[in-house]
């Protein structure tokens, strides 16, 4: 029997950044973290379910629980859709857990996918 293998592609979160347009609001010195896959999602439980390691997620949220959820998750970074820009506590809570923030006019369809 032959055992099947999973091939991974990942890209530099420098490109994803690239393909959107998108604004660095936080991370610029950490555009080479790789992504491994894309969640477009609004609903967090979603994203706690069906998200792993290396995940992107592009969502037009703009609350502290996307961030609590990233850091729970381990996702690469959040990309912020529809040009929503994140206020103040997102921003700190973002810092506190490493986790770069970035912004596209794209909307949430067109950003999963480019």
């Amino acid at each position: 029997m032959v055992e099947k293998q999973e091939v991974v592609l990942v890209i530099k979160l420098s490109q994803v950044c690239s393909k959107l347009d998108a604004k660095i609001l936080l991370g610029d010195n950490q555009m080479n973290r790789e992504v491994a896959s894309a969640c477009g999602a609004d609903l967090m439980s979603y994203v706690l379910t069906f998200t792993k390691r290396k995940t992107l997620l592009l969502t037009g949220l703009t609350n502290v629980q996307v961030v609590r959820t990233a850091e729970l998750s381990d996702l690469c970074a959040i990309v912020f859709v529809r040009g929503k820009q994140p206020g103040k506590e997102i921003i700190e809570a973002a810092k506190e857990n490493d986790i770069p923030l970035l912004v596209t006019c794209c909307t949430l369809f067109e950003a999963c996918g480019r």
